[in-house]
């Protein structure tokens, strides 16, 4: 008689990579190839321009860059945070978020008018702060508004729904578009800064169009909200991020107004930063467990273990800006000419100061998230307004530009981590802890290990 092969019937193993993989909600893993594509195109755009682009021109883009990075997101992702909340609050419910959407797609649209006024009627004064008199920068860049205030609006609704695999799609999209637009133009010779610009309206828009069939199928009929309920999250929220990206984007649009002269100096501290703020990418991808873990730890009343996810993350945020700084201090200066084409002039303590504050801008967001977890809006609020006083005040104090502008994104950020750990001090952390029950202990340990 046969018997089974006993390495036939034994359950297979599989790697730890593998059981989180397979704990994953479905789409996940697309969430995190279209991330990590989107990221890409990113250095790739800016590459391929700073190859294409004479002096001039690639800092009309790298500040048109900047200003939408801080300001757009600033204004369009905290939109599609409260659209996800929402929208997963209605789907538990069962009921559509069709009315939901028409509200704050219209409170968007109105937001994008505002721009667009105020870009129609600055235009010939920003076209000669920013962009050497190019006017047609400003158009492209209320164009790139647009396009981002469209794609947050489609993904907050996605991640509301659950459907990360058309969520994963449009990011890889818009990553892919970029890349093969940039290398394209940069292959075929052009020499335009406002193709390149263009490429950041062009690329999120389609992207956006092909995955906003899920988006209306899921939507369902749906009530209207309250505005005092839409508005009383998303106020301070909005401001909460637009001034976490001023801070972190503020050092080329300053140095483009204290030094107006040094086309090569503001291309090159883009470059710089672009280099420098690598971990964000990967932190990102660990803000979301986070915050899944100290939801769970403060419903469940369990105080020590919120400080402990709280500590564990911070050393992991820690370590992961060390393992990028440390390599961008001692190789940016070189990296930057060899990837970017940038001229020389930035030493090791421009990268030096940039790495320390995208290190404290990291810790920053994690004590952020905490306090946004404990209903502490106003509080993480009132952190990155001081942290906004402190980069104008050192900004504007005598000495060298480029040492000036990133000392004061380091100082910012170190004063925004000392404002919320302050909060959170005074909010949670200084009363004792109470034991919190077997089943919000096993919960809290799920999350503690989604977070490893």
């Amino acid at each position: 008689m046969n018997t089974p092969d006993a390495a036939a019937t034994a359950p297979v193993k599989r790697s730890p990579l593998a059981r989180i993989a397979g704990s994953l909600p479905p789409g996940t893993t697309l969430v995190i190839s279209g991330t990590v594509v989107l990221g890409a195109a990113s250095y790739v755009h800016l590459m391929a321009a700073g190859h294409s682009l004479d002096t001039d021109g690639m800092a009309a883009l790298s500040v048109l860059w900047t200003i939408l990075m801080s300001v757009g997101i600033g204004l369009f992702f905290p939109v599609e945070q409260e659209l996800t909340r929402i929208v997963a609050a209605h789907r538990v419910s069962g009921t559509g978020v069709s009315g939901i959407l028409r509200q704050i797609a219209g409170l968007t649209f109105g937001m994008i008018v505002l721009l667009a006024a105020g870009l129609a009627l600055a235009t010939p004064v920003l076209a000669d702060t920013f962009f050497y008199g190019h006017r047609e920068m400003v158009g492209a860049l209320g164009l790139a508004f647009a396009a981002m205030a469209l794609s947050n609006i489609c993904r907050g609704v996605l991640a509301g729904l659950g459907r990360f695999g058309p969520f994963g799609w449009q990011l890889g999209i818009d990553g892919v578009l970029r890349i093969g637009l940039a290398v394209g133009f940069a292959l075929a010779g052009v020499r335009s800064p406002l193709a390149f610009a263009l490429i950041l309206t062009v690329a999120p828009l389609v992207a956006a169009l092909v995955t906003a069939g899920p988006v209306v199928r899921g939507l369902g009929k749906g009530p209207l909200d309250r505005w005092s309920s839409l508005l009383g999250g998303l106020g301070p929220l909005l401001v909460s991020t637009l001034l976490s990206q001023v801070v972190v984007n503020a050092a080329v649009v300053s140095t483009k107004l204290l030094a107006p002269a040094e086309g090569a100096l503001v291309a090159g501290l883009l470059n710089a930063i672009v280099l420098a703020r690598v971990p964000l990418f990967v932190f990102g991808s660990l803000q979301a467990s986070l915050l899944s873990g100290l939801s769970a730890a403060a419903a469940a009343g369990d105080r020590a273990g919120f400080s402990r996810l709280l500590g564990r993350t911070s050393l992991v945020v820690t370590a992961l800006g060390l393992a990028g700084g440390i390599p961008a201090t001692l190789l940016g200066p070189w990296l930057i000419q060899a990837l970017f084409k940038a001229e020389e002039g930035l030493g090791r303590g421009v990268f030096f100061w940039i790495s320390a504050g995208t290190l404290f801008y990291m810790l920053a967001m994690v004590l952020g998230q905490a306090l946004l977890v404990l209903h502490k809006h106003r509080m993480q609020l009132l952190g990155w307004t001081v942290a906004t006083g402190v980069l104008i005040a050192v900004t504007l104090l005598p000495g060298e530009v480029s040492t000036r502008v990133c000392l004061a994104y380091t100082l910012a950020s170190l004063t925004a981590v000392l404002a919320m750990a302050a909060a959170l001090w005074l909010t949670i952390l200084r009363r004792p802890a109470a034991p919190a029950p077997a089943t919000s202990r096993e919960a809290l340990a799920s999350a503690v290990a989604d977070q490893a």
